[in-house]
């Protein structure tokens, strides 16, 4: 697991209530997990974003990134796949890199959050791209990605959240 940064905003700095409703338009559910209790679905364990079927769960200490992340896995699938999903969504490399431009899309409707504090955010914890970064995968090299979530119907032309 990548070396986790305590200066990463969490979900408690952003707000439950923003998290909240930004999911429930992709009719997703999220609950808070208690602060010592172990979060169900977490592929990475320890304060990491959860899901299963159509709910991500986080604690107050999850990072944001995190949430925004696992929550994309969730939303790239169409309703009726969710339901199988439990920890590990996806063993699509297409689908990975996808759900890594979402969730620049996604943080951009965070208040105090935006994409570039997730872009940092995700050099931060380990995420690794070719041309050296999150910033410079998302604008420069993830032209299939952002086909892969326009032809799904996530983004429109215009590469805005439909």
């Amino acid at each position: 697991m990548p070396e986790i940064v305590s200066a990463l905003p969490t979900v408690i700095d952003i707000g439950w209530d923003h998290c909240t409703t930004l999911l429930a338009r992709y009719r997703l559910e999220l609950i808070r997990v208690g602060d010592d209790e172990t979060i169900p679905g977490s592929f990475w364990g320890e304060t990491e974003a959860g899901i299963i079927g159509h709910i991500v769960y986080a604690r107050d200490d999850t990072p944001v990134h995190s949430l925004l992340h696992e929550a994309g896995h969730l939303i790239v699938l169409p309703p009726e796949r969710r339901v199988d999903v439990h920890t590990d969504a996806t063993d699509s490399i297409d689908e990975e890199n996808a759900v890594c431009v979402l969730q620049s899309l996604l943080a951009d409707q965070l208040p105090g959050y935006g994409r570039d504090r997730l872009f940092a955010d995700m050099d931060a914890w380990g995420y690794t791209f070719r041309l050296g970064s999150a910033r410079a995968y998302v604008e420069q090299d993830a032209e299939d990605a952002w086909v892969w979530l326009q032809r799904r119907g996530l983004i429109d032309p215009d590469r805005r959240l439909a």
